[in-house]
């Protein structure tokens, strides 16, 4: 059995969903793809991939060793690439996730100045606020907001984002602004249900006093930011969100940010990527060219929204 060959039709297999699907990728045909994944489950005496009528679903062993064939395919290519005189042109394709508004406001540009940059990379870019397993769902890199838990990632830090309370305006100059939070309280609000605070609005302590949890009278609940932000820019109430969701309204004068000085400490923003031995050359040129390039576009929102009282 030529390994090798086998790791190439597994992974084929995986990314396209059925054995049919990664026959068609690699001008194979159907019984012998699925005879080549038999064969390498038997030479590994477990089985990886579950097999249905409907779609294949990788074994617990299957999804570590898919991970484990996708690093040594990714290495062998760079050598032998190295060994060409190509190693200074990276290729390849490069999967990235990041949440939902900050991959469209602040990744979305940088993937496109990179891929202008580098003519042999294709992305693949999922934005979605559920936190994806990188080897599970089969991403190289991910952005990842909020302390991070301790794991066998490598991580890279872009910058930090802060939880704020905002509201347009013109409902500030009919309902007065709110001097602390606890002024929250005769305020209408719009709570956004997927803040990590959820019902309460977090505050920062002042020196010696415990972290103030504050819950609104709420005249609107969402699930999604752009919904919250376009509420309080109609002026039904203040809203809390996350920093960058608003910089643009706050630069066109539609929003305006209240209790900075009682902001939580500011979230931290990395670039993460799991741990290998040797880092794929195309992730190495992306990290280098993203990690400055997101910096600055958060340094611009912090410009934008002015300092915490916080930090």
């Amino acid at each position: 059995m030529d390994r090798l060959e086998a790791m190439n039709i597994l992974l084929a297999t995986v990314e396209e969903g059925s054995f049919s699907g990664a026959g068609r990728k690699i001008g194979m045909p159907l019984p012998t793809v699925s005879r080549k994944v038999a064969e390498l489950e038997a030479h590994l005496k477990t089985q990886l991939i579950v097999r249905s009528t409907r779609k294949l679903v990788l074994t617990e062993p299957g999804v570590l060793y898919v991970a484990a064939c996708k690093r040594i395919l990714e290495q062998l290519d760079e050598a032998e690439a190295q060994a060409a005189g190509e190693y200074s042109t990276p290729r390849g394709e490069l999967t990235i996730t990041a949440p939902l508004v900050f991959g469209r406001l602040h990744v979305r540009p940088v993937v496109t100045d990179f891929l202008a940059h580098f003519a042999e990379i294709n992305i693949r870019m999922t934005l979605s606020d559920r936190k994806v397993n990188l080897v599970d769902d089969h991403i190289d890199m991910a952005v990842r907001i909020g302390e991070l838990p301790d794991s066998t990632m490598i991580a890279t830090r872009v910058g930090s984002i802060r939880r704020i309370v905002c509201g347009s305006p013109e409902y500030f100059a009919a309902h007065g602004i709110p001097q602390t939070p606890a002024d929250l309280a005769d305020h209408m609000c719009v709570t956004f249900s997927a803040m990590a605070s959820g019902q309460s609005w977090v505050f920062a302590p002042k020196a010696g006093e415990p972290a103030q949890m504050v819950r609104p009278l709420c005249r609107l609940w969402v699930n999604t930011a752009e919904t919250a932000i376009d509420a309080a820019v109609a002026g039904i109430g203040v809203t809390n969100v996350l920093s960058y969701q608003v910089a643009r309204a706050v630069r066109q004068g539609k929003l305006r940010i209240i209790l900075q000085d009682y902001e939580a400490e500011p979230l931290p923003v990395h670039l993460v990527h799991m741990a290998q031995s040797i880092l794929p050359l195309k992730m190495r040129r992306f990290l280098e060219f993203a990690a400055p390039r997101l910096r600055k576009s958060l340094d611009t929102d912090d410009t934008t929204l002015g300092p915490s009282g916080s930090r």
